[in-house]
C-alpha cells in the first residue's frame, strides 16, 4: 500500500475541494503541491472562456488536478485492494499512477485547448511541457527524493509508451497509460463532475461515480481498462453525461463564439508576440499582455476581437447560421476538420463576398467560420466483460452507446458555425432583406470557396 492510499480512511490530513470530497495530503504530496508549477495551475481556470456564458465556471486547474489526484488513489483501491487483487502492480508502477494524476496539465497555459486546437507551426503540445517540467529543476528533484517511481516513469504513462529510462513494465505502461486516458477514465471522471458544478448545470452529474470505480477491471487478453457488467449502465450514464456537457458547455454556441474570437485574435497576433513567454504566464498576466499586444497592432479589427473577450464590456460576435451533418453534410463536410489557416482564409473570403453582395464594408475579421478541429475525439467505446468472461464493446450491449459511437460529437455536438462581428448582424440583415438573410449567402459563398 503506498502512502497516500491510507488517507482515503479516516485518518490524516487532507483537504477539501467540492462537491464535499476530501483529498488526502501526504507530506511528499503537499510538497509538490507548494512548488511554483503546481501553484500557477491555481491560477488557470479549467474551463477558460465558459465563465463568459456560465459566470460560476472559474475553478481552476489545481482543483481538477487535486480531483484526478484522488480519482487515481480510488482506482488503485479497487484493482489493487481486493482479496484477490484485480491486478498486481509494482510500488513504483503505483507510485508514477498517483503522480501522473496529478502533474497531467502542468503543461497547461491559458486557454490552452482552444490555441491547441488551432495546430500553429512552432508550438508544441501541452504534453510536451509537461516532459520539460518534471524532466529538470524542482519538480525532479523532489520525484528523484520523495517517489519509488522516476520522471520517465510518469512520462511513460502519460503518453501511453515507455519514455527514455523507465522501468515499468509494458503491460504496466499499457494498462495505466489507459486509466489516465481512454474511454472511462480518473481524468473525465473527475472533469465532468466538477464542470457541471461549477456551470451550474446537472448534466455532467448524472452518472454513479462510484459504481463505475467499483466495476472497474482489466480486459481479458488485453492490457487495458475495462468494466465489469454490473457497471454497464454507469458506464452507459457517463457516455451520455458527457455527450450532453458538450452540447450545453463546451460547444454551447455563445461559447464557440468567444472561442472563435480568441483563436483568430491568436492567429492575426501570432507573428508579434512572443509565444514562448506568453505560455509562462497565468491567466491574468497572460491576458493583460494579450490586451497590450492587440492595441500595439493598430489594428482596430484584432481590438475589436481582444476587447470584445477582455475588455471591461462583453462583446461577442453572434452566430448567423450553423450545420451538422443531418441537416447540413455537405457544407458540414466541406468545412469540418480543416486547418485553421484554411476556415481564416475562408472566413476572410466570405467577407469580402458579403461586402459585394450587401453593399456593406465587411472587414476580414469581422467573420469568423468556427468548425470541429483537426483532431477527433477519443473512442468512448469501453469494454465490457460479462459474468462469463465474454468482452464486449459497450457499444454492443448498450444502445445509447451505440448511437454515440457511430454518429460522434464531431458531427452533430460539433457544429459548424458562422459569427459575425454583433452590430454587424443586423446591419447585414437589413440589406440583404430576406427572411434567410445570411443562410442563403453563406452557402452560395462557402460552395464557391471549399
Amino acid at each position: 500500500m503506498i502512502e497516500e492510499l491510507r488517507g482515503l480512511g479516516m485518518a490524516g490530513r487532507r483537504v477539501r475541494i467540492p462537491p464535499e470530497m476530501d483529498v488526502p495530503l501526504s507530506p511528499r504530496i503537499t510538497r509538490l503541491l507548494d512548488t511554483a508549477t503546481l501553484r500557477r495551475l491555481s491560477r488557470i481556470s479549467q474551463l477558460g472562456l465558459v465563465h463568459l456564458v456560465y459566470p460560476g465556471a472559474t475553478h481552476s486547474r489545481l482543483e481538477h488536478s487535486l480531483g484526478v489526484y484522488r480519482n487515481s488513489l480510488l482506482v488503485l483501491q479497487t484493482l489493487t485492494g481486493g482479496d484477490p487483487p484485480v491486478a498486481r502492480l509494482g510500488l513504483p508502477a503505483a507510485e508514477a499512477f498517483v503522480l501522473a494524476a496529478l502533474l497531467h496539465d502542468i503543461g497547461h497555459w491559458p486557454f490552452c485547448h482552444a490555441i491547441e486546437d488551432m495546430r500553429l507551426q512552432g508550438l508544441a503540445p501541452h504534453e510536451h511541457r509537461v516532459a520539460a517540467l518534471i524532466g529538470q529543476g524542482e519538480l525532479n528533484q523532489l520525484i528523484r527524493v520523495d517517489w519509488a517511481c522516476g520522471p520517465d516513469d510518469v512520462m511513460s504513462l502519460l503518453i501511453g509508451t515507455r519514455v527514455g529510462d523507465s522501468g515499468l513494465s509494458d503491460a504496466e505502461i499499457e494498462w495505466l497509460a489507459s486509466c489516465l486516458s481512454g474511454p472511462i477514465d480518473v481524468d473525465k471522471l473527475d472533469y465532468l463532475i466538477r464542470d457541471s458544478l461549477h456551470a451550474g448545470v446537472p448534466y455532467g452529474r448524472h452518472f454513479d461515480a462510484s459504481r463505475l470505480v467499483a466495476a472497474m477491471t482489466i480486459a481479458p487478453h488485453r492490457n487495458r481498462l475495462a468494466i465489469s457488467e454490473k457497471g454497464r449502465t454507469a458506464a452507459e450514464m457517463m457516455v451520455f453525461a458527457r455527450y450532453v456537457m458538450f452540447s450545453e458547455v463546451y460547444w454551447h454556441h455563445t461559447v464557440r463564439a468567444a472561442t472563435a474570437m480568441l483563436q483568430r485574435s491568436v492567429f492575426l497576433l501570432r507573428d508579434r508576440v512572443d509565444f514562448d513567454a506568453m505560455l509562462r504566464l497565468d491567466e491574468a498576466a497572460w491576458i493583460g499582455a494579450w490586451r497590450q499586444a492587440a492595441e500595439r497592432s493598430g489594428s482596430e479589427g484584432i481590438c475589436c476581437l481582444v476587447e470584445g473577450l477582455f475588455g471591461p464590456v462583453r462583446s461577442l460576435y453572434k452566430r448567423v447560421c450553423e450545420y451538422n451533418v443531418s441537416r447540413s453534410g455537405d457544407l458540414h463536410g466541406l468545412l469540418a476538420h480543416r486547418p485553421y489557416w484554411w476556415l481564416a482564409a475562408c472566413g476572410e473570403r466570405l467577407a469580402r463576398l458579403l461586402t459585394d453582395k450587401a453593399g456593406l464594408a465587411v472587414a476580414p475579421s469581422d467573420v469568423l467560420i468556427d468548425a470541429p478541429p483537426v483532431k477527433l475525439e477519443v473512442d468512448i467505446n469501453v469494454d465490457v466483460v460479462g459474468s462469463d468472461g465474454d468482452v464486449r464493446p459497450l457499444a454492443e450491449v448498450s444502445p445509447v452507446a451505440d448511437a454515440l459511437a457511430h454518429q460522434q460529437f464531431d458531427g452533430h455536438v460539433k457544429r459548424v458555425r458562422v459569427f459575425v462581428r454583433p452590430d454587424l448582424r443586423d446591419s447585414l440583415k437589413i440589406r440583404l432583406a430576406d427572411e434567410a438573410w445570411i443562410r442563403q449567402a453563406v452557402e452560395l459563398t462557402l460552395h464557391e470557396i471549399a
